[in-house]
């Protein structure tokens, strides 16, 4: 059951911010893309199984167009080759947007330290959530979009126009 935002109630009505009724809407449908090269995607397909089920969250849509979803989940190891290719599907995705990477080659490079290794997807697009592992658990995923969900619904309507995060798509050399 959703919890209802904070707000003014009465016999026959309630009462709150628009701000407020957005983002309960946006955090409970949000739609993933995964990015899934390696063995993190196989921990991915278990959190979509019956047993773990992330269709409770919310998130039973699993998009394979950047256009129609807004959670990137990049999963398992990027090669510098696929970072333009990541950093496409970032951009063909539309406002507003969020990115999971999950497990330790998307966070960091994992273990290998090589030079045809990205050591993290940070490198070319901004990270909300980082979710450890190698792999991680199905339950740490979960854990991983409920932490965008609090995001998402915290997230106030004017932040993506502030100054700050342009700034920060433009350290990323996104306009």
């Amino acid at each position: 059951m959703v919890e209802m935002p904070e707000g003014h109630q009465g016999e026959g009505f309630f009462a709150t911010s628009l701000n407020k009724v957005i983002g309960l809407a946006r955090k409970n449908s949000i739609w993933p893309l995964p990015f899934a090269t390696s063995c993190c995607g196989i921990e991915f397909m278990a959190t979509m199984g019956s047993h773990y089920d992330l269709a409770r969250f919310g998130s039973e849509r699993v998009g394979f167009s950047p256009r129609q979803c807004d959670l990137l989940m990049v999963m398992g190891t990027i090669a510098k080759k696929m970072g333009p290719v990541v950093k496409q599907v970032y951009l063909q995705m539309a406002e507003p947007r969020w990115v999971i990477a999950v497990g330790a080659c998307a966070c960091s490079g994992g273990i290998f330290d090589s030079y045809s290794v990205l050591q993290g997807i940070d490198q070319v697009v901004p990270v909300d959530v980082y979710v450890p592992g190698c792999p991680p658990r199905p339950e740490a995923i979960i854990d991983g979009v409920m932490r965008v969900q609090d995001l998402v619904g915290k997230e106030s309507l004017r932040r993506r126009n502030g100054q700050e995060y342009k700034g920060l798509l433009e350290s990323y050399g996104i306009q």
